[in-house]
């Protein structure tokens, strides 16, 4: 009896492993679904590790939407590192809305990092990209803000090398500041800001992008500041620092001069004393040579006293104008 059991538990055991690594289940239900594959094949993906649900499933859900799929195709994307169910789905979704579109340009799409079904969806439904506020200023100085819905289209052929969204947003920023660039008043901006989306549209951005630009309305505009006046009141301020360090300038270089006078004129004072105080020495020594006389001495104080008689008599009749006036 026990070893009866034993062999019964070697049994299950066995049949457990079998049915682990060989997916009986999986292929009773590709048979089931009209999908012609060998359970060795089912093995020899669990050899290559890969699990076999991921194909199958898969492959059973194309088959049954009428899509000649191949296990190996299957199976060599996701040995890629491909994601096999978005493809399929892109696929299927793709056939229902009429897109031409093959595996072998699903899975490069898919492998190229994007999503391929979203690109399917947004093809058969096209998406709106809303641009941020665009700033800009007109000629007559005024500063115009706008903001855009970009309404856009995935472009299935351009998908795979293609610019993504960031770049539609950047081109069409770029034609909303061109625009109201060279517009001659703000006033004619927001009277028609559709010329805005006709300029934009008719420049071809969507070339080399992955989307194909349907329309491009012009959801808000607003003025915003006067950066012509501010300009100029900046230029003019600048102007005036510029002046009043110029005027410091002079102002430094005149107090320069004037100190430089005065020392000119302390040192010449000082020399002009100094050579007073020579005056005695020299008549004295002219006395002893006997160069002059005491009469020469005599005339020459008498002529410095009537000098300094006149200098005040002088001073005296120009203080009396002053009382007068």
């Amino acid at each position: 009896m026990p070893e009866f059991l034993i062999m019964i538990g070697l049994i299950v055991l066995g049949l457990a492993l079998f049915l682990s690594f060989i997916p009986l289940g999986l292929w009773i239900s590709a048979l089931a679904a009209g999908v012609r594959i060998g359970i060795f094949t089912l093995v020899a993906m669990r050899l290559r590790r890969v699990p076999p649900a991921k194909i199958i499933n898969p492959l059973i859900r194309s088959i049954k939407a009428g899509l000649d799929l191949k296990a190996d195709q299957l199976e060599s994307h996701f040995l890629a590192g491909g994601n096999v169910d978005r493809v399929t789905n892109a696929l299927i979704a793709a056939q229902r809305a009429g897109i031409d579109l093959g595996f072998e340009r699903a899975a490069a799409i898919d492998l190229a990092g994007r999503d391929v079904l979203q690109a399917v969806q947004v093809s058969v439904n096209p998406s709106v990209i809303e641009t941020p506020i665009v700033a800009a200023v007109a000629k007559d100085g005024i500063e115009v803000k706008a903001k855009a819905r970009v309404t856009v289209r995935a472009n299935i052929e351009r998908l795979v090398g293609g610019a993504g969204e960031e770049t539609i947003i950047a081109r069409v920023g770029e034609g909303i500041v061109t625009t109201i660039g060279s517009a001659e008043s703000h006033k004619s901006v927001l009277e028609n800001p559709d010329s805005i989306s006709e300029t934009v549209l008719n420049k071809g951005l969507d070339a080399g992008t992955a989307f194909e630009i349907l329309s491009i309305d012009i959801a808000d505009v607003d003025v915003g500041k006067n950066i012509g006046a501010q300009l100029q009141t900046d230029q003019a301020e600048a102007d005036k620092r510029i002046a009043q360090a110029k005027a410091e300038e002079r102002r430094a270089m005149a107090v320069a001069y004037e100190q430089e006078m005065r020392a000119t004129v302390q040192e010449m004072r000082a020399k002009v004393v100094e050579a007073e105080a020579e005056v005695p020495r020299a008549f004295a020594q002219a006395l002893r040579e006997g160069k002059i006389g005491v009469m020469d001495y005599y005339n020459l104080q008498n002529i410095q006293a009537d000098t300094k008689m006149r200098g005040s008599i002088a001073d005296l009749g120009a203080g009396k104008n002053e009382g007068k006036d």
